[in-house]
């Protein structure tokens, strides 16, 4: 072992001295016990399925076209800055509801319980760089089931960032901090990449063969997108604006077709045709409206993009999150895979329109809980799942959106250096009303400068939720028996 490795080693378990995971809290039966009460959850919401959530998807997709729609015929005036600013914004809301709201839920396959061909995770293709068939293995697959294992959670990341201490530090990760910041903006492009493994590429693990199927269908995507918004869309601008100046300018010149006769033939000059002067007008208008278009079309995908980049960020790489050894998710139970999602993951507080708007991914730990779920139950369920973290003393990871993308961003740039420990993590959940303290080396609170924790108790202590939660399961579990 050279002596970066052993020094990484030493690193990495001064680190898990330091951070308890909540695995370690629970025995094996509080484990079953707490996978059979998710399972319940599940069940509960999948026999109540029915038409209200079926209208909810076919309105979002519907609102989707509209928003479409509206700003399409927005940019055909692009030029003027109101509908160019107007046409940007309806596009932007239209490429954020297909991204967040439909594609990535009907490609979790949420909606494959209605049977409907158009609406389902076999067939459903959406507005972006990846694949449906690279993203469903890379996110649906890779991510959900190794949530925030180190070394086999790619998106623990992304490959090219330092998110978790335990990462071995390297300089190029100097840069990340910059890095960030473009990736942000060509987001889509960045998973698309992303999905390709390059990890898995140097090491031999994907062939040639497979390597360049992957790239020619994100090549296929890449076409389709660069011709729909920065050629067709941008074109039918140029045309109809085009058209309406080339009409104006032959009106206009055939008002004033003696005068300007006569000024032609006094001044000696060759008398302008009405077809030259609509060409001149047309050939003018049509590119200043195919340019204001198309830089509309860039501003739309950059948004999108960014606001993507953001909800994801924020749902899984915050102070709150946990990650696991490799060794920690052995012989994983379904109840240990649960803990292990609801801790992986971190929720973004917001109202209604936020919650469409991020696709109920401000609802992360309960989409990485059930992510075949119709994210529209998200809300719904969370007071439940909220319920069995009090009782069972886990975490419940939540936060306002400036709070969590302030910890994303505050954890790229600390660790671009050498270094770095984790953030205190969260107690166990204590209610809506009380913030959960954040624990200390050995599990328990942090003590408050009166020396008493912040639950309450002395500062040695256990937190209460933590010794009262086996009693409370018993008498839950006593009460179901009889």
């Amino acid at each position: 072992m050279s002596t970066t490795e052993q020094t990484q080693g030493e690193h990495n378990q001064s680190i898990d001295e330091d951070v308890e995971s909540p695995l370690a809290r629970l025995s094996e039966e509080e484990i079953e016990a707490l996978g059979r009460e998710f399972d319940a959850i599940h069940d509960e919401v999948f026999s109540d399925l029915g038409e209200r959530d079926a209208t909810y998807i076919k309105s979002m997709i519907e609102l989707h076209r509209r928003l479409v729609v509206m700003g399409r015929i927005e940019l055909l005036a692009s030029r003027y800055w109101p509908a160019w600013l107007l046409g940007t914004a309806s596009l932007s809301a239209a490429k954020i509801l297909e991204n967040m709201e439909i594609g990535h839920n009907v490609m979790h396959g949420q909606w494959d319980w209605m049977n409907n061909p158009e609406i389902h995770s076999s067939t459903w293709d959406w507005d972006t760089a990846s694949t449906k068939e690279a993203w469903k293995h890379s996110h649906n697959y890779v991510h959900h089931t190794y949530t925030n294992i180190r070394g086999k959670d790619k998106d623990l990341g992304y490959e090219i960032m330092r998110i978790d201490p335990h990462q071995k530090w390297h300089p190029v990760y100097l840069l990340q901090p910059f890095y960030n910041v473009l990736l942000m903006a060509l987001f889509e492009w960045g998973v698309a990449f992303h999905d390709l493994d390059f990890e898995a590429i140097r090491k031999g693990e994907k062939s040639q063969k497979q390597v360049a199927q992957e790239l020619k269908g994100i090549a296929g995507k890449a076409r389709a997108q660069i011709v729909k918004d920065y050629i067709a869309f941008p074109a039918l601008s140029g045309l109809v604006a085009g058209g309406v100046a080339a009409a104006a300018a032959t009106i206009g010149h055939r008002r004033e077709g003696r005068r300007a006769r006569l000024a032609d033939r006094l001044s000696r000059r060759r008398p302008s045709s009405t077809v030259d002067v609509a060409m001149e007008a047309f050939t003018g208008e049509f590119r200043r409206s195919y340019r204001s278009t198309m830089w509309a079309d860039v501003a739309a995908n950059v948004v999108r993009n960014f606001w993507s980049n953001a909800i994801i960020f924020c749902g899984h790489f915050p102070d709150q999150t946990y990650t696991f050894s490799q060794e920690e998710a052995e012989d994983e139970s379904k109840g240990g895979w649960y803990v292990r999602q609801l801790s992986g993951a971190a929720n973004i507080e917001g109202g209604g329109f936020f919650h469409v708007a991020s696709g109920n991914l401000g609802y992360q730990v309960e989409h990485h809980l059930f992510p075949d779920m119709p994210s529209t139950r998200y809300g719904e369920i969370a007071p439940k799942v909220r319920d069995v973290c009090k009782r069972y003393g886990l975490p419940y990871n939540t936060g306002p959106f400036s709070k969590q993308w302030g910890s994303v961003q505050r954890t790229i740039l600390r660790l671009a250096f050498p270094g770095g420990k984790p953030r205190p993590k969260p107690g166990p959940y204590r209610g809506d009303d009380v913030d959960a303290a954040p624990l200390t080396r050995n599990g328990s609170p942090k003590a408050s400068a009166n020396g008493s924790s912040a639950n309450g108790s002395g500062g040695g202590s256990e937190p209460a939720a933590t010794e009262n939660a086996p009693a409370e399961r018993a008498d839950t579990d006593a009460d179901a028996d009889a």
